[in-house]
């Protein structure tokens, strides 16, 4: 299908890919390049699973930059999370994300009680060595399914501590 021209306010700036998952669109290469060519700044939060194969087309593309969610370095703990056993896929594409020149790259982490609520010193050593920007974001009770518990949420206050204890 086609897409349709593309006009926007003067006042926007930037635009940012989101909601479900924006590589899974089949043209994605081509919507990026519809909105780049409005003079505007275009990025992109992902699962980062298909970057390998789109990291350098998107760019061409004219994407800029992306955010790419990673909750764990810890394979079981990622299957348990994603339901899928793809976490090489999605250091692969963040990997690929840097090659491509998409800067700076912004992992965005959610920690859960019980889950990965210890990893936070183990993330931030990780996205120093890889020269990542590791963003820790608190978890938000978007939740339709009324599942969502505050008591497994982790603060920023319990974050900033963690960092503390382990030398940060």
């Amino acid at each position: 299908r086609s897409l349709r021209p593309l006009s926007l306010s003067p006042h926007v700036r930037s635009v940012r890919l989101t909601g479900g998952e924006p590589l899974l669109r089949p043209d994605v290469p081509a919507v990026v390049a519809s909105i780049a060519g409005l003079g505007v700044e275009v990025s992109m939060t992902t699962n980062g699973l298909r970057l390998p194969q789109l990291a350098a087309p998107l760019r061409d593309a004219g994407l800029q930059r992306v955010n790419i969610s990673l909750d764990t370095l810890d394979r079981e703990t990622f299957r348990r999370m994603t339901h899928r056993d793809r976490l090489v896929d999605t250091l692969s594409g963040i990997r690929a994300a840097q090659v491509a020149g998409l800067e700076p790259v912004k992992v965005n982490t959610v920690l859960l009680r019980g889950i990965n609520d210890r990893e936070a010193p183990d993330l931030l050593r990780w996205a120093i060595g890889e020269g990542v920007h590791l963003r820790f974001i608190e978890q938000m009770p978007l939740d339709p399914q009324h599942g969502w518990r505050r008591e497994e949420m982790v603060t920023a206050e319990e974050i900033l501590a963690s960092l503390a204890d382990a030398g940060f």
